[in-house]
């Protein structure tokens, strides 16, 4: 072998050796690349995570632990009693369990007939009306009414302006004992509601509608299919995502009333009406039952949690069947 192809391989040997400088050089700036990304997840999104933990995690783990204490929500004596507070709860406490039955009856009737009249609301502004900027307003204007607020205005429509109107025209309806009745103060929390949620129902239902293809509509028609038989092999299918967000908003509001309920009639004629969102607010800051108090609002949030997943999936597949 020649002297110049001995110091060709002992060249390359030597090169192979040496390390890879741009690799070297390129670690560090991939290390500095993913501190810089996490340093500005960390700045944007590290705020909002703590108030998220400060108002909501801490609060509702906190909560968890107290329903299984006997802790009064004043003084600092907290004892653990396991499970007697939820045994109490099904055995013992009638009143919650007429309060769940309620609140369960009431959002069934609630959900159908706000989602009824917040579609119907959207079809109606939906046709070419001259009106229909002043009707969106007008149909959504309740919704911008605290619950406080319109129990006690509709509280004054129920006593005094029904038996008013009752007097000069006679109609039955109108003298009814609204809030005094059991039955007639249940219709009363159902239809106040309704007239304030149906307005931003209608416009959920609007946005969907109004993404509808005019097209497929217009060759329907062409075809002589009826208004109903192209709202529903047509418009109803495509609006599906929408019965599905309007769906789930309104059964978890409707779980949730409160305030309407304490306002209009405050759970009476005798507990009659009360909700199980009053009966939670009451055992623990009027009974100073503070325990028992978590312990019904974390059977509460477990069958809102379980019934909105459910409700979610089920019209989820029907969104990919139609």
């Amino acid at each position: 072998m020649s002297n110049h192809s001995k110091l060709e391989k002992v060249n390359s040997a030597a090169f192979q050796n040496q390390p890879n400088v741009n690799a070297s050089r390129s670690v560090p700036f991939m290390k500095s690349k993913k501190v810089k990304k996490a340093g500005l997840f960390a700045l944007f999104v590290g705020p909002a995570f703590l108030a998220f933990a400060m108002i909501v995690l801490i609060p509702f783990f906190t909560g968890v632990y107290y329903a299984f204490t006997d802790w009064n929500g004043v003084t600092g004596n907290v004892s653990w009693v396991g499970l007697d507070n939820f045994k109490y709860l099904f055995t013992e406490d009638k009143q919650f369990q007429q309060s769940f039955m309620l609140t369960i009856k009431y959002t069934a009737v609630a959900i159908i007939l706000t989602n009824i009249v917040g579609f119907g609301l959207a079809l109606l502004i939906s046709q070419m009306l001259k009106t229909r900027n002043i009707l969106r307003t007008v149909f959504f204007l309740p919704n911008l009414i605290g619950g406080l607020l319109l129990g006690f205005i509709w509280q004054f429509i129920f006593i005094k302006g029904f038996e008013s109107i009752g007097k000069l025209t006679g109609i039955s309806l109108f003298q009814l004992p609204w809030l005094g009745d059991e039955q007639t103060a249940f219709w009363g929390i159902v239809i106040v509601s309704v007239w304030q949620g149906a307005g931003y129902i209608m416009l959920i239902y609007l946005a969907a509608l109004q993404n509808v293809p005019q097209d497929i509509v217009e060759a329907a028609k062409i075809d002589g299919a009826s208004r109903f038989q192209v709202l529903r092999h047509i418009t109803m299918p495509m609006v599906a995502p929408a019965v599905t967000i309007c769906l789930f908003l309104t059964i978890s509001s409707s779980f949730k009333i409160f305030d309407v309920n304490l306002s209009l009639t405050n759970g009476g004629p005798f507990k009659s009406t009360e909700m199980l969102a009053l009966n939670i607010y009451t055992e623990a800051f009027v009974n100073n039952r503070y325990g028992i108090g978590e312990a019904k609002a974390l059977i509460f949030f477990l069958v809102v949690a379980a019934i909105t997943v459910i409700q979610v999936s089920i019209t989820k597949k029907k969104e990919v069947e139609s």
